[in-house]
């Protein structure tokens, strides 16, 4: 499951005492842990980590649509994160926390259309050029005319994303951006995987510290501490069940189809309604989003990535959890200093998540390279060799 998760494109308080096993590798969550020394899958505010949370109202043609956006920082240049598919702005989180205390910096935090706690009229369009034209909106509707500077962070479908916005211009004050964990050759080459890989995953959960636990465990998260606030933007109470056999697949953590029985039509919604209240007493959960439907847009967000994201006339940074993941293009370009590339190993796909502290010090020493930030509180940036 990990190589399919790697290839998936579709967030720590400095002074938080460590959480049991909070390493959080897929081994390191399979060992019996002794007395008193149980893991808390415990869900956890997005408040221990960002400073405010703000909705931002946008106008379009089909009405207003509402963008939330998590807030820290008062100084400095705008660090506009933007995540991955089924992810959400929370995933940022613990990066968060990181980066503010290595450099002087703003953070705006977003949940892209369909995901997280963001409204929108239209949630199906979940094209490149829409959701690129979101990040443009909700840019101008926070700051306006003269917005200050701004440098583009993404992560898988989030990656893709902010090159396109970035590409296409829609953020005036842009002077930098970075990709992280995201190559156009080594997306479009999962995408024929991408859909078993979202069948193998449960279709719901008897409640948020079972989803948790299930995303440390398979390894979507290795990071427990930033699976506990981050999942929290990946799953929602369930509005209803109409399987009839809800009751047991929650304990299970996924629910199965039955195939319904004309005769027995009468019998099995009686058991629905049955099931309905048991369910209803368990509050189960499931994803926000269906991520299986979007499949017509995959195509959208990677193809052409690599020239797009090596033709902004921008400084560039992209963070690997392995080499490997280079195709040709970005290849060549990183021979040519076209960007800064910097590898994170021992890390899943989700790096940002999985190791905070080794992204925030990567993207606080592009930063102070460039000069766009100042360092606080002592810190001292290492410069990569790439």
């Amino acid at each position: 499951m990990s190589a399919l998760e790697k290839s998936l494109h579709l967030g720590r308080l400095p002074s938080r005492p460590p959480l049991p096993g909070s390493g959080g590798s897929q081994s390191g969550a399979k060992m019996r842990m002794g007395p008193g020394r149980k893991r808390d899958f415990s869900p956890v505010s997005w408040s221990q980590y960002f400073e405010s949370m703000e909705d931002v109202e946008v106008e379009n043609e089909t009405g207003k649509d509402t963008f939330r956006v998590y807030k820290s920082g008062s100084e400095g240049p705008v660090l506009l994160l933007l995540h991955g598919g089924g992810h959400s702005a929370l995933s940022w989180a613990v990066f968060t926390a990181a980066i503010i205390s290595r450099v002087q910096c703003r953070i705006v935090a977003l949940d892209l259309r369909s995901h997280g706690e963001t409204k929108v009229k239209n949630p199906e369009d979940l094209s490149a050029e829409t959701m690129a034209k979101d990040v443009g909106n909700v840019v101008e509707a926070m700051y306006g005319d003269l917005p200050p500077p701004i440098m583009l962070i993404g992560h898988s479908m989030g990656g893709a994303i902010a090159v396109h916005t970035a590409s296409s211009n829609l953020v005036p004050s842009l002077l930098g951006l970075c990709m992280i964990d995201v190559v156009e050759g080594t997306a479009m080459d999962a995408l024929n995987s991408m859909q078993n890989f979202l069948r193998g995953r449960p279709k719901t959960f008897k409640s948020l510290e079972n989803a948790i636990e299930w995303s440390v465990k398979s390894g979507q998260i290795r990071n427990l501490e930033s699976a506990r606030v981050s999942m929290v933007g990946q799953v929602k109470q369930c509005e209803g069940i109409t399987s009839p056999e809800g009751s047991k697949s929650i304990v299970e953590g996924i629910i199965e189809e039955e195939e319904e029985d004309e005769e027995g039509s009468e019998l099995v919604n009686k058991r629905k309604k049955e099931d309905d209240m048991e369910t209803k007493k368990d509050h189960p959960y499931t994803w926000r989003i269906e991520l299986a439907k979007t499949e017509k847009y995959w195509d959208g967000w990677f193809r052409g990535l690599s020239n797009l994201f090596l033709s902004c006339p921008i400084p560039k940074l992209l963070l690997l959890a392995g080499v490997d993941r280079l195709d040709k293009d970005l290849t060549i370009g990183q021979m040519q200093g076209k960007f800064q590339m910097q590898v994170l190993p021992q890390c899943g796909h989700a790096v940002h998540e999985d190791a905070p502290d080794k992204v925030a010090e990567a993207v606080a020493t592009f930063l102070i390279r460039h000069r766009f930030a100042e360092p606080i509180g002592g810190f001292h940036c290492v410069f990569p060799g790439c």
